[in-house]
């Protein structure tokens, strides 16, 4: 009778330290899912509202490399824990066949109930389970520490042999996290295009520079201050621009900076003092009015100059190259603009670029637009590191200024010459291949 009772109490020992590893092992399995996958923002926000296990799972998440090892290491012991003793069971139970068949309702086992089940539970709410998880493993992780350290000496040395290094440091940054998910939530339609354009345009800033969306020289509106008070008056009025610059003899040599409010106040304390309109108008000076023109680098990015402009109290500067050249004018308009769209008034012209295709799928694009401005407007990719404009790109492709009615194919798109004026691309017209 003792023989056939030994066997039975042994057996059902085993049996629940086999059910007890295999639970541990689906714990090991949950957190690591959980903790990996849990958000830091989400954890963050939860540890401000007073979660405990969220303030601890962050700390655990500041060391990766230390977490996934203690997590693996404490996950495969009991495993092979578990494992050798269902094989010394079977054994005893089925002979030399019960190593198979043990091998096989372990594997069944660890699959369904340690690995699939508890991670499927974790992935559903990942921050959850992070918070509830790490208080219990965080103690797991200290006492594999030291085994971890050596492990983790071990794996560093075989991929150096190999001439790979790494990085403890290195992690998908936030702000690619960020971008990752704007881009995936638009594609499954969660997020819109018009949101998604907004927070990547805010992102963007800090990798932007201002002679990228600056006005070129070409285009700005200037005032010679050696013209006649009543010619810069009219122009003052007529201009749809509250901000004029001022140069005196060449247009690069700029002296200052006009606004036409303080046009109006001048002529106005000029009228009232003088006894004709004529009289007002030939005691105006547009010098003593013009403020100290703001010059900035090209090279400024467009984070930094929109600091400054708040600093200043200011919303115009000039660009200038690297000689102290005019390169263009930017304002804080564009900054914004880059941010959330196009900023019209009624003094703004329309526009006329249009970014709708024709039947025949064909886009007509005025050469001076940006490429970025063209990619928010259609989901496309084109690339902006040699250009800004899709004129310029045109240009850069072609390596020589392309004559009207030249087609070209690069990148995945058909590019046609509609209008050229002198050494400018006016209207291309682009299809999709």
């Amino acid at each position: 009778m003792e023989s056939v009772a030994n066997p039975d109490t042994t057996f059902w020992i085993t049996a629940a330290g086999i059910f007890c590893l295999l639970v541990l092992s689906g714990f090991f399995s949950g957190s690591e899912t959980a903790l990996t996958a849990a958000s830091r923002g989400k954890l963050r926000s939860m540890a401000d509202r007073g979660s405990g296990g969220a303030s601890t799972a962050l700390d655990l998440k500041e060391d990766n490399e230390r977490l996934i090892g203690g997590i693996l290491l404490g996950n495969n012991l009991v495993n092979i824990l578990a494992t050798s003793l269902a094989t010394a069971l079977f054994t005893s139970l089925f002979g030399d066949s019960g190593v198979a068949l043990a091998t096989l309702v372990m594997t069944l086992l660890v699959l369904i109930f340690s690995e699939v089940l508890p991670k499927t539970y974790s992935i559903n709410d990942p921050e959850t389970a992070a918070a509830r998880s790490a208080p219990i493993i965080g103690p797991f992780i200290t006492v594999l520490s030291p085994i971890v350290a050596v492990i983790r000496a071990i794996v560093r040395f075989v991929l150096w042999l190999f001439g790979m290094k790494i990085d403890p440091d290195s992690m998908l940054s936030v702000r690619e996290e960020i971008v990752g998910a704007l881009q995936i939530g638009h594609s499954e339609g969660i997020v819109e295009k018009e949101d998604r354009d907004r927070l990547l345009g805010a992102l963007d800033l800090g990798d932007r520079m201002v002679d990228e969306i600056m006005l070129h020289r070409s285009q700005i509106e200037m005032i010679d201050s050696a013209d006649a008070p009543e010619a810069i008056v009219t122009q003052v009025l007529a201009s749809a621009y509250t901000r004029l610059p001022v140069f005196r003899e060449e247009p690069e040599n700029i002296i200052g900076v006009v606004h036409a409010k303080d046009v109006l106040r001048e002529m106005d304390r000029l009228l009232r003092q003088a006894k004709s309109v004529e009289g007002g108008l030939a005691e105006f000076q547009v010098l003593d009015i013009a403020k100290e023109p703001y010059f900035v680098p090209e090279t400024t990015t467009l984070d930094d100059q929109m600091r400054e402009f708040l600093r200043r109290h200011t919303h115009f500067a000039l660009v200038v190259d690297e000689y102290g050249a005019l390169e263009g004018l930017i304002t804080l308009e564009d900054i914004l603009e880059e941010i959330v769209g196009e900023i019209t008034d009624e003094f703004d012209e329309e526009e006329a670029q249009s970014v709708l295709p024709d039947e025949a799928g064909n886009y007509l694009i005025d050469g001076a637009m940006t490429i970025r401005d063209l990619n928010r407007a259609t989901d496309w990719t084109l690339p902006d590191e040699e250009a800004n404009t899709i004129a310029g790109l045109v240009i850069h492709e072609a390596q020589t200024i392309p004559e009207q009615g030249q087609v070209f194919s690069f990148h995945g798109f058909r590019f046609e010459v509609v209008t050229r004026e002198q050494n400018r691309l006016t209207q291309l017209k682009i299809r999709p291949l």
